[in-house]
């Protein structure tokens, strides 16, 4: 029908198989659909909303599947294309959210970046650390891992600050005396 129709395979893979490693590229989620249409533009919050986005992937698709194939994503993206550019003819607005697709890779929200400030510093310096939580890092202030929060238990069966342990095995093992008659 027309000649862009190659390009957007490659983006439909692409967000197909986003955050799913057992998927194979030929059919897309429902999350993955809304994703495609929220990175790419063709959701505006006026003339195309979530919502209408989620009444077309449910038109497309087959009753009892829960995903879309390629072709199906075609015609959901054309009737979100007629929607969204009511001026232009069903060609001239397929091709235009063609043109927002295009080239598209799904965008990974929120990569947590670690804030450098002085408050977050001053909170994160082991050398002021007091009481049990100073025991939990070494001099560079690297953490101790399990020894820094678990009292070792010993398992010596001494009380503990008892001066002469590990005496008991010498007296029991002495040679007996032998006893006056």
């Amino acid at each position: 029908r027309f000649e862009s129709h190659n390009f957007d395979q490659e983006s439909f893979r692409r967000f197909a198989i986003h955050g799913d490693t057992r998927a194979t590229g030929k059919d897309m989620h429902g999350k993955n659909w809304s994703k495609l249409c929220k990175d790419c533009g063709v959701i505006d919050g006026k003339t195309v909303t979530l919502t209408d986005v989620d009444i077309v992937f449910s038109k497309v698709k087959k009753k009892s599947c829960r995903t879309i194939t390629y072709d199906e994503f075609k015609i959901a993206l054309g009737e979100l294309a007629r929607k969204k550019y009511k001026e232009k003819t069903g060609e001239e607005a397929e091709a235009e959210v063609y043109k927002l697709i295009e080239g598209k890779t799904p965008v990974i929200a929120g990569v947590t970046r670690a804030v450098a400030s002085p408050t977050v510093n001053r909170l994160t310096d082991t050398t002021k650390f007091t009481g049990s939580h100073k025991e939990r890092f070494d001099n560079t202030g690297r953490g101790k891992g399990k020894a820094g929060r678990v009292d070792l238990v010993d398992t010596s069966g001494y009380v503990s600050g008892y001066k002469h342990q590990g005496s008991y095995e010498k007296k029991v093992t002495k040679p007996p005396m032998a006893k006056p008659m």
